[in-house]
């Protein structure tokens, strides 16, 4: 069976339509894949003395929490969950593509950011949250930074600011999308014995598979760390008092 990037299984639900049925099936593995590797940093501590896995997890979690607290002060100790959720499941979604499930006759795999049905969804809930707590503190005066310096620039703000999402969704999208997709185009050129002169071109590329795995790994770690720092660094922008 050859797996293939950009197409999808789908199921069709009322009022909502075409849904793609593997990314949401992939996402609900994820989320408890995620659920039983938070369980498991949590038996790290039923030790009174802290192991690897809990000094390397608090490690995250401390620098997570000291940038939100960086970026907002004290205003951002409650967000400070929030973003260190946000990081490690989309860190477990990004690295979902990397054991090639469907290669197993499974009706999931891949990774859902590799979907932008995935990707746009979180971009838009970090965009309306900072709307949210945005108009919460300085009301619908908050607005008023779109005419900013210039009432002229109303159209090119407003423009910056919906662009936000959009690159968000965007950023995340390609880069894991790209990945997958390097190694698909490897897995092809392996199975269809290419050769060139006496030289096999297969096999001069079947090592590939385990630097694009380490690369995918690599690219999907500091994504899912990206995301997290521009959801925290537009969150510190929308309320800070310059507002």
């Amino acid at each position: 069976m050859q797996e293939s990037i950009g197409e999808h299984s789908t199921w069709v639900w009322p009022i909502v339509g075409t849904v793609h049925a593997d990314t949401i099936l992939t996402t609900w593995v994820a989320m408890g894949v995620a659920l039983v590797f938070l369980g498991w940093v949590g038996s790290s501590y039923k030790s009174p003395r802290a192991g690897r896995t809990q000094t390397v997890f608090e490690g995250v979690i401390d620098y997570i929490a000291d940038m939100v607290s960086g970026s907002l002060g004290r205003a951002g100790e409650p967000f400070v969950p929030f973003f260190i959720a946000l990081f490690v499941y989309l860190f477990v979604l990004n690295q979902f593509g990397i054991i090639p499930f469907k290669l197993f006759g499974l009706p999931f795999g891949g990774s859902p950011t590799g979907d932008l049905n995935t990707t746009v969804p979180y971009a838009l809930m970090i965009f309306c949250m900072i709307q949210f707590f945005a108009i919460k503190k300085f009301g619908l005066k908050y607005y008023g930074h779109l005419a900013k310096p210039f009432a002229v620039l109303l159209p090119i703000n407003i423009l910056e600011e919906l662009a936000r999402p959009a690159t968000l969704a965007a950023r995340l999208f390609f880069n894991i999308f790209v990945g997958e997709l390097l190694f698909v185009i490897i897995a092809s050129i392996i199975q269809a014995k290419v050769s060139i002169g006496p030289v096999s071109l297969s096999l001069l590329v079947s090592v590939l598979p385990f630097g694009i795995e380490f690369f995918n790994f690599f690219i999907g770690t500091v994504q899912a760390f990206v995301f997290t720092l521009l959801g925290i660094v537009y969150l510190s922008l929308a309320i800070s008092e310059e507002h």
